[in-house]
């Protein structure tokens, strides 16, 4: 068995994707596979190939998993964003039209799905007259409600300069993703240069493969070569947060 098959496998697992809401039939991995699968690539590696393999696989495994996940919570990021967004255009009309902010808030939860199951301890505090001080419901909504509510403002216009933020941070988001597109893509191709390397040296008839199975130098040099593969993108995600918001 290929040692690349072996470590697809192990990025395939490290991109699985979530299970879409609302799907009820979607299949997932038990939970314990999903929280402890990464091991699973070298240890299969490590009876074949020896413990240089199985070093540099964990190695490359940790890098593809780290990456998918910082990429799916900087797309999160800018979905919860997008939705808080549309979350505060829909209250802020009610409020305009001269809903009260319990029914603006029902209204909102009827017209925006994706965010009604997050406003019902909002509308409930709400309606019972206590603080919205609510986990799950969107944070610039709270704050806004709770600064409307202790000092007397008019809830519209605090929703309103909440909105404008939010829309700023959005518009901030998608830029820089545009702006590190370029950089981002530059990273993953040097990434992966190192493994085209070797396919164009077994195609050379250089036989780099074997030198790396077969004597413990080349197995020191693997995980050297995947030690500096994972930093290098570690390094890149760093100067990427140092732009990014909070």
């Amino acid at each position: 068995m290929s040692p690349w098959f072996l470590l697809s496998c192990g990025a395939g697992l490290a991109c699985w994707p979530r299970p879409v809401a609302g799907v009820p039939f979607a299949w997932r991995l038990p939970r314990a596979v999903r929280v402890g699968w990464w091991p699973l690539p070298p240890l299969l590696v490590l009876p074949v190939f020896g413990i240089g393999w199985a070093v540099a696989t964990l190695v490359l495994t940790l890098t593809v998993r780290q990456e998918h996940r910082w990429r799916a919570r900087a797309k999160a990021a800018l979905a919860e964003a997008e939705l808080t967004a549309s979350v505060l255009r829909t209250m802020i009309g009610e409020l305009r039209a001269g809903a009260h902010p319990v029914t603006a808030a029902e209204a909102v939860a009827e017209a925006v799905p994706a965010a009604s199951g997050r406003l019902r301890g909002l509308i409930a505090a709400a309606r019972f007259g206590g603080e919205a001080a609510d986990p799950d419901a969107p944070p610039v909504l709270v704050n806004a409600w709770t600064l409307a509510n202790r000092f007397g403002l008019p809830m519209a216009d605090v929703l309103e300069a909440a909105r404008r933020d939010t829309e700023a941070e959005i518009g901030f988001r998608r830029r820089l993703k545009a702006k590190m597109a370029g950089p981002r893509a530059s990273a993953a191709v040097l990434a992966v240069l190192p493994v085209v390397c070797l396919l164009l040296g077994e195609a050379m008839g250089a036989g780099p493969l074997r030198v790396l199975t077969g004597t413990s130098g080349g197995q020191l040099l693997l995980v050297v070569g995947s030690g500096l593969i994972w930093a290098g993108t570690a390094w890149c995600r760093a100067l990427t947060a140092r732009v990014a918001p909070c």
